[in-house]
């Protein structure tokens, strides 16, 4: 018997689902947590074993979907949590471009990402509560969402290589918020977001912190970490106004939506440092995101188009599995094919 994924794939806010959400989700991150406890740069080797660890969290929970309910809800979630996954490698790259101008010491990036994505996971329950309230509304606003998403890949394909490597962040809101309601120092000082006013006095007088005068004063000093920090979960907000719908494009559950996107978000900082080995053989997987999008782009349209005028596509999740799944290979494929030259 045909089974119709719209008649079985409401699972709306089911208790025991949530307590298992939740639940899997702390502990593993308390596990993330107690083995980054301290301040050690992260190797390529631990990098790729930690993601591999949060791609069985996230490949687990599907598993549990897919027992508790039926394939179609299971199927739903894997589709968000691979775009999610695929999105979040543009969001990767200009983390980067973010931890060099701030010159982070790699021991450090780890501690400014934990913080980033315990952000990213406050701001993603709100974005997909007003998400999920917007698409409700009907096909107009999906016509409006993919207008979003199609604008943010032809920005992506005019962006230049460089563009993010040269950028000055001293312009960037986030920045100039910080330091107009707060003293900074200049300087890191270990893994601090924050001096006292003592502490800041102990280490000007270093003798290399010397030629540093300070503007303004207060009780508390922000550190450049601290701009580092502001600057990244104010982009990953920016980030989430095109991976919101493209998850919400697959599945308009809330639970389904959250849950695919934290768990890909949550492993995105082991996958930050695989792909800062690997960016500069990964070269044109930034294309394959853009297709993605355009891709995302267009399964919302078709299917506006399709409800309010009669014509038009509704993508199965499944061609969206399949879709995502080739994108990214190809991208992976042609990155070892036709390398950057040197």
């Amino acid at each position: 018997m045909t089974t119709d994924p719209y008649l079985n794939t409401h699972i709306g806010l089911e208790t025991e689902t949530v307590v298992i959400f939740v639940a899997l989700a702390i502990i593993a991150m308390g596990i993330d947590m107690w083995a980054h406890r301290s301040d050690k740069p992260i190797a390529l080797k631990q990098a790729v074993a930690w993601t591999l660890f949060w791609i069985s969290i996230g490949l687990g929970f599907a598993g549990f979907l897919y027992f508790h309910f039926n394939g179609e809800v299971a199927s739903l979630y894997l589709a968000g949590y691979l775009f999610e996954q695929a999105l979040s490698v543009d969001n990767l790259f200009v983390m980067m471009a973010i931890f060099a101008w701030f010159k982070v010491p790699e021991k450090y990036c780890h501690r400014v990402l934990y913080w980033g994505v315990l952000g990213a996971v406050v701001f993603r329950m709100v974005f997909v509560v007003i998400g999920s309230t917007l698409f409700a509304m009907g096909p107009v606003v999906e016509i409006i969402f993919a207008l979003m998403v199609a604008a943010s890949g032809f920005m992506m394909l005019k962006k230049h290589d460089d563009e993010e490597e040269n950028k000055d962040f001293s312009s960037h809101l986030a920045y100039k918020t910080v330091r107009l309601f707060i003293p900074v120092f200049p300087r890191i000082v270990g893994h601090n977001f924050f001096l006292r006013k003592e502490e800041v006095e102990k280490e000007l007088e270093k003798p290399e912190n010397k030629t540093i005068v300070l503007k303004r004063s207060g009780p508390w000093f922000a550190t450049p970490l601290f701009l580092c920090l502001a600057v990244i979960e104010t982009t990953d907000v920016m980030f989430a106004f095109d991976s919101v719908p493209a998850v919400i494009a697959v599945s308009r559950e809330p639970l389904i939506v959250y849950s695919a996107m934290i768990f890909a978000v949550l492993g995105l900082r082991s996958m930050y440092f695989v792909l800062d080995a690997m960016r500069q053989y990964l070269v044109h997987l930034e294309k394959a995101v853009t297709v993605l999008l355009f891709f995302i782009a267009f399964k919302l349209g078709a299917s506006a188009s399709l409800h309010l005028f009669g014509f038009g596509l509704d993508i199965s999740v499944y061609t969206s599995l399949a879709v995502i799944a080739v994108i990214l290979s190809l991208g992976i494929i042609a990155s070892f094919i036709f390398p950057k030259k040197k």
